[in-house]
């Protein structure tokens, strides 16, 4: 995120922000019950990874019929990126992926969540596949099975081919729904013979608004709110197509689910008319995706605060939304509301948060343990969902290079002890989180920050490509080999 956008317009991502009473909410396909815990750590079976993405972490951007993404045109827009820099090279993890995922073997990690570049696979989005593109990814897959490390594959972050913005105006058009669909069913039938695991959109709410609402994302486009409305439904479409594709194209038992960066609402003060206010928030702030995607329903509430800007969209296209999912992945950081019970409209009132709230080194990075428990223990009892994954998490730093070559990084430490002690406490009481993806394994291209943000457990030379482990690496070491959060 930018510290160019305020809270506000953070708020807004979702679609909504006012809101009015929320609906019963349906049912969905559930799983088996959560493994029963050990001890007083989190439970047996508990899934330990990290994470990154393609265009952030790949480079190597014009090798092997790659074709062009819109952040390979964005980066080049004078002023767009805060240190000038590109993704181009990265951290040339397309030639380095033996070495990246040795590194995660060290931390003791069981899983890896990673993203396929759509246009390395299909260079304009459509036509003809390009083998060898696929071929890194089998390749990827190959090396992570072989090291014991179960692959989590998301289909989409955010490097749209850029032929299909230029033809379709990108997910303006639901043609670019169609042939994600597409993209998903190919990359379904090849390599879910390995991968049991597939994640369609990343932050559907991060990359509309961001990309198409305010223009500091790519493509870089400031479009009116019925037009952002729609393209946020043609998002949500395009999940529910992926989601069938790979349940006709995957093979039999792979999982398939969302990984959305949830408009986080928590009470201010943990008394039941707040507990319950936020709850409503929960639903009502996400109701223009997350909603819509579990219960098949866009909320009363969202379509009257939409009013002529709501989405038009068909009783088909809700089904197809709608498409019952085998997870719920949340992206969780930081607070976004928190909110008191209030007798007045929506049944809540978002508190301001003042300018003193502690943050990271990144502005919008407040810094609220208790999100990561009442997000997922809220939203598994409005969605009827058994399983939660927190499919990232984490922050930024400082990462100052010592004079011995270490990154004594304490601050991070902080903030992931923290956090995790309260979703251990969420799991103590039986919320069904499966499993935790710490963001990130390295530092990378942080999109509009360039390389000045540094999120990973590993410090990166990017003039001389050298990871350096921060001592960040250790603690979430020593919290996977005890499966506690070691409070």
């Amino acid at each position: 995120m930018s510290d160019k956008v305020s809270r506000r317009q953070f708020a807004k991502i979702a679609g909504l922000s006012a809101a009015g009473m929320a609906n019963p909410v349906g049912a969905v396909e559930v799983n088996p019950a959560p493994p029963p815990r050990t001890g007083t750590g989190f439970p047996a079976g508990f899934v330990w990874g990290t994470a990154t993405s393609s265009y952030q972490v790949e480079g190597a951007v014009n090798e092997d019929g790659r074709g062009a993404s819109i952040w390979d045109k964005f980066v080049r827009i004078p002023g767009k990126i805060e240190d000038g820099t590109t993704g181009d090279r990265a951290n040339e993890h397309y030639h380095r992926y033996k070495e990246d995922i040795a590194l995660i073997k060290e931390l003791g990690c069981k899983a890896y969540r990673f993203s396929v570049a759509w246009p390395r696979v299909f260079p304009d989005g459509d036509g003809k596949p390009n083998p060898k593109g696929l071929d890194f990814y089998n390749r990827l897959v190959d090396e992570l099975l072989k090291n014991g490390i179960e692959p989590w594959l998301t289909l989409y972050h955010w490097d749209l081919p850029q032929s299909l913005q230029d033809r379709f105006g990108g997910w303006r058009s639901t043609e670019t729904c169609k042939i994600f669909g597409d993209y998903a069913a190919y990359v379904a039938e090849h390599l879910t013979d390995r991968v049991k695991n597939v994640f369609t959109l990343n932050e559907s709410g991060r990359f509309v608004y961001f990309g198409y609402g305010i223009g500091i994302d790519a493509p870089g486009l400031t479009l009116p709110q019925a037009e952002l409305n729609q393209i946020r439904h043609n998002s949500a479409l395009a999940h529910g197509l992926a989601v069938q594709a790979v349940r006709a194209h995957g093979r039999h038992g792979t999982r398939v689910g969302p990984a959305e960066n949830i408009d986080a609402c928590a009470p201010a003060i943990d008394t039941p008319e707040n507990v319950r206010a936020a709850e409503i928030a929960l639903r009502e702030m996400n109701g223009g995706y997350l909603n819509v995607i579990m219960t098949g329903q866009y909320t009363d509430a969202f379509l009257k605060f939409a009013g002529p800007n709501a989405p038009k969209y068909t009783d088909a296209e809700l089904k197809i939304i709608s498409s019952p999912v085998d997870f719920l992945g949340l992206n969780i950081y930081a607070p976004q509301n928190y909110v008191v019970a209030s007798d007045q409209g929506a049944g809540f009132m978002p508190l301001p948060i003042p300018k003193s709230f502690p943050h990271m080194n990144s502005d919008w990075l407040r810094v609220g343990p208790e999100t990561i428990y009442w997000v997922p223990k809220l939203a598994a009892k409005i969605w009827k969902t058994d399983a939660i994954y927190i499919s990232e998490n984490g922050t930024s730093g400082d990462d100052v290079v010592r004079p011995d070559g270490k990154i004594y990084d304490t601050d991070r430490i902080m903030y992931l002890r923290n956090y995790l002690a309260q979703l251990q406490r969420a799991t103590s009481e039986g919320v069904p989180v499966r499993g935790y993806f710490l963001w990130s394994l390295m530092d990378n291209f942080e999109w509009v920050y360039g390389l000045n943000k540094r999120f990973g457990l590993y410090h990166v030379n990017f003039d001389t490509q050298v990871r350096t482990p921060k001592l960040s690496a250790s603690f979430y070491r020593n919290v996977i080999a005890t499966n506690a959060a070691g409070v």
